[in-house]
């Protein structure tokens, strides 16, 4: 459990540095997104090999059905991150969409899964994108919605996510988690 709480801190602290710190973050120049890209990758490594290694803890024995929910929210979550960058209708109501989908994704995780470990690993990720929104909502008060792109956008996004959504399955069989219920 140790290693997964130092990942996800580590993954806070790299993620809101310059939000918390930004003269010291300044002062780093272009090496600190050097550090905080190795930091954000440590974190990572760090949750990976905790939560592979930590002893099965049972906290609740979530029903057969949230597999199904956790598939369509995983569905949205990937829809989320690739309307982000293709101006897509949902961005233009959404402020934060690739949060919103990490939110998204933390959640659909958290409702398949009732162990310690990810509650720890999916409950403090949902945190961090939780308080991420609100440090940058404080902070830049005013949003502009993003003009809406065309319409090709909207496609390229859906077929993205389908894509993206049928490789993380795939990768998460072949881990020897079983996605489709």
């Amino acid at each position: 459990m140790t290693l997964i709480v130092l990942g996800v801190a580590l993954w806070w602290m790299a993620h809101l540095f310059k939000r918390v710190a930004p003269g010291p973050r300044t002062a780093m120049g272009d090496a600190g997104k050097g550090a905080v890209a190795l930091a954000i990758v440590a974190s990572v490594v760090l949750m990976v090999i905790g939560y592979r290694g930590v002893e099965h803890i049972d906290i609740w024995y979530p029903p057969r059905w949230t597999v199904h929910l956790n598939n369509l929210l995983m569905v949205i979550a990937f829809y989320f991150y690739a309307a982000s960058g293709m101006k897509t209708w949902i961005t233009t109501k959404v402020r934060h969409p690739q949060l919103t989908g990490f939110k998204t994704w933390a959640v659909a995780h958290l409702l398949v899964n009732g162990d310690l470990a990810s509650i720890l690993l999916f409950g403090g990720l949902l945190a961090w994108a939780v308080v991420s929104v609100i440090v940058i909502n404080r902070a830049q008060r005013e949003w502009v919605a993003p003009t809406q792109g065309p319409a090709a956008n909207e496609i390229k996004a859906v077929i993205g996510t389908i894509v993206v959504v049928g490789v993380v399955m795939v990768i998460h069989n072949w881990l020897g988690v079983q996605p489709w219920g």
